[in-house]
């Protein structure tokens, strides 16, 4: 009987309004790839916001049916401040706001994992963990697996909340996000929303999800300039907030 009982508040439960945004940097190739495999149904709108791009990516994701906004200013952090700014002006603004990255290296299929959490255990924020899902040998450079280990040991040491990963693929509640206040603009972001819920003391958790490599070039780990570019950026985004 008690089953039943949880079968039919499930059925029930009122679908939250969901968007999905999604920075963008020269990702044609992939970004259809991306909006495709979101699960039909599960959002109200995906947002890709084109981040001064000099191939076809705008198009591509308007043809695939997301909205896109252009953000002229370069950074990762800049392109999803656009993508808040602009759910914040919504006539309905979103209950929970997702974020996955446009180059197709995350499973887009696997957001309900993401969002359960929050819609089912109300949590504030859910991130997606590649060090707990299944990764694709070649998937991480060597570099970014250390630096993830390296800042979430930081972030539990300085401030007390675990982490296992800084994977793009996350969800918020969208009035916690604002109340979180970022402010980031480039290679900080992840680590910058991350310790700013340990500082506001949200309730989080990681899920794990799964992660194969990209397609093109990473504009981060694949070069050595933006290696060292994030490495510093996500250390002193660390301890500027203590």
């Amino acid at each position: 009987m008690e089953v039943n009982k949880k079968t039919r508040k499930r059925k029930d439960q009122v679908k939250p309004n969901i968007i999905v945004i999604i920075p963008a940097y020269n990702e044609e190739a992939s970004i259809a790839k991306v909006i495709a495999d979101i699960p039909k149904g599960l959002t109200e709108e995906v947002i890709v916001v084109n981040n001064n791009s000099t191939d076809h990516t705008a198009e591509v994701a308007q043809a695939a049916g997301a909205t896109v906004l252009n953000q002229r200013q370069q950074g990762y952090g800049a392109a999803c401040l656009k993508g808040i700014a602009y759910a914040r002006e919504k006539k309905m603004p979103p209950e929970i706001v997702v974020f996955i990255d446009g180059d197709y290296s995350d499973f887009p299929q696997q957001m309900p994992d993401i969002l359960a959490p929050i819609i089912e255990q109300d949590i504030d924020m859910v991130i997606g963990s590649r060090a707990l899902g299944k990764r694709q040998k070649g998937a991480m450079m060597p570099q970014q697996i250390f630096g993830n280990w390296l800042a979430t040991r930081l972030i539990r040491l300085f401030y007390g909340m675990r982490f296992t990963d800084l994977g793009p693929f996350r969800a918020i509640k969208f009035h916690k996000l604002l109340a979180i206040g970022m402010k980031d603009e480039d290679y900080g972001w992840t680590v910058e929303m991350q310790l700013k819920a340990a500082k506001y003391k949200l309730k989080v958790t990681e899920v794990p999800v799964d992660y194969k490599k990209r397609i093109g070039v990473s504009k981060v780990s694949g070069t050595i300039k933006g290696t060292f570019m994030a490495g510093y950026k996500i250390l002193w985004t660390i301890f500027r907030y203590l």
